[in-house]
């Protein structure tokens, strides 16, 4: 025991002189702590929750659920009233985005995990706010000529999978679980557009249009699928799963590269050659869809086994390209890219809840998770923002594009993964 004290004296004797003093004769080197650049080890479950508090009390500050006045800025009740002075009183994000769809069902996460009524409220109070509106507006849009500018146009009359599936799968889930009630017609609504009303290909892959005529955009899959899979499991309607399947298999026979394991960003019908670039927080997207697909697919449903191991080649090829410092690149393959925090913070959720849920070995790919979540921890500013992440960006067929993508802590696509990961560590 003496001896062991003495060598530890030592050691520390040593580091205190000179750290490049040591060699493997006065001291075992292996025992030299490594210099790591974000904190290293199992985060403890309270810093984990800390973190997420810190997340959750900036956002209760800056998305206020109230109508205004937009000349007296006077809180409005009365839904009868809408009128062209009537504006969703200003915050620092929009309460309709798919950002924002993602940050509701991230609160429902971290109320179920952590048991902190503090989330279920957040979601609560906001989807009271829109169902309680949304029937005003939308009578009043009827009324007034096209091209009027109207508050919550994006729920009364979404024109893209952007205004609809992300917001639909998060009001489900909050529908499920008894969080709140009387939402059916803004699911109903959202679905129908999901399903029946978005551009599809001959082959029923849905697309867009613009900016280019026949294109898929791969983070079109998480607007869509979530929304379809919860509709779905809602309605036990099977036509639901299987067109959620049907989106998995044909992006991914155009668009993911089984040598690399990762998916472009984007397709267009006949480019050839076709080039695209591997955007992290779009394959982010992709995972996530598939995840969220995994959750609530029936285990006899004949596409769980292709989904599943989709899901499975895609997390691994991500794996191989996660930095030392935990984060991904904004491009996957390109090391020179700037390391992004909201892809990042996907990928912590995705392979922890895989692990999680038994989908993923946890010894081979856990600590990978820990290793997400102790960098991403790191960009959580004193104020509760997530800082270091990659603005809207459509798709490209050049790097330089990518590679110079602003970042800002008022990117909203930050916050939803955040919690998600969060939630997910805890």
């Amino acid at each position: 025991m003496k001896r062991m004290l003495l060598i530890v004296a030592v050691f520390f004797s040593l580091l205190g002189n000179a750290q490049q003093k040591a060699n493997d004769v006065n001291v075992p080197l292996h025992a030299l702590p490594p210099d790591y650049p974000v904190p290293y080890g199992v985060p403890a479950k309270e810093d984990v929750k800390k973190k997420m508090d810190a997340v959750l009390h900036y956002l209760e500050g800056v998305t206020p659920a109230a109508m205004i006045d937009k000349r007296t800025g006077q809180v409005l009740s009365d839904v009868s009233k809408v009128d062209s002075f009537t504006i969703a009183k200003p915050g620092d994000f929009r309460l309709t985005s798919y950002e924002w769809g993602v940050t509701y069902s991230a609160m429902q996460r971290a109320a179920e995990v952590t048991g902190d009524e503090a989330y279920s409220s957040y979601v609560r109070e906001r989807f009271h706010f829109l169902s309680k509106w949304a029937p005003a507006v939308a009578t009043y849009y009827k009324s007034v000529p096209p091209g009027t500018s109207i508050p919550l146009k994006q729920v009364v009359d979404p024109h893209a999978l952007d205004d609809a599936g992300a917001v639909c799968a998060s009001m489900i889930k909050a529908e499920r679980s008894g969080l709140v009630t009387g939402m059916k017609p803004l699911i109903e609504h959202y679905a129908d557009y999901v399903y029946n009303k978005e551009y599809r290909l001959a082959d029923r892959t849905l697309a867009r249009n613009r900016p280019q005529k026949n294109t898929l955009w791969l983070d079109d899959l998480y607007m869509a699928i979530p929304a379809l899979a919860q509709m779905g499991k809602w309605t036990g309607d099977q036509k639901y799963f299987d067109d959620a399947v049907l989106q998995v298999k044909k992006y991914s026979e155009r668009m993911f590269v089984s040598e690399k394991g990762l998916y472009w960003h984007g397709w267009m019908e006949n480019m050839e050659p076709h080039r695209s670039f591997h955007w992290a927080r779009a394959n982010g997207w992709a995972m996530l869809a598939m995840s969220e697909l995994l959750d609530v697919l029936p285990e006899k449903h004949p596409g769980r086994a292709m989904v599943m191991s989709q899901f499975k080649k895609h997390v691994a090829g991500v794996a191989s390209y996660q930095s030392g410092k935990g984060f991904w690149h904004q491009l996957l393959d390109r090391t020179d890219s700037y390391l992004e925090t909201s892809a990042t913070a996907i990928y912590t959720y995705c392979i922890a809840h895989a692990c999680n849920q038994g989908w993923l070995d946890p010894v081979a790919y856990a600590p990978m998770a820990q290793l997400a979540w102790n960098a991403v921890s790191t960009k959580i500013n004193a104020k509760g923002q997530v800082e270091g992440t990659c603005v809207g960006t459509g798709m490209a067929f050049d790097p330089a594009f990518y590679y110079y993508r602003p970042v800002s802590e008022f990117a909203a696509h930050g916050y939803g993964p955040v919690l998600m990961a969060g939630a997910e560590m805890y």
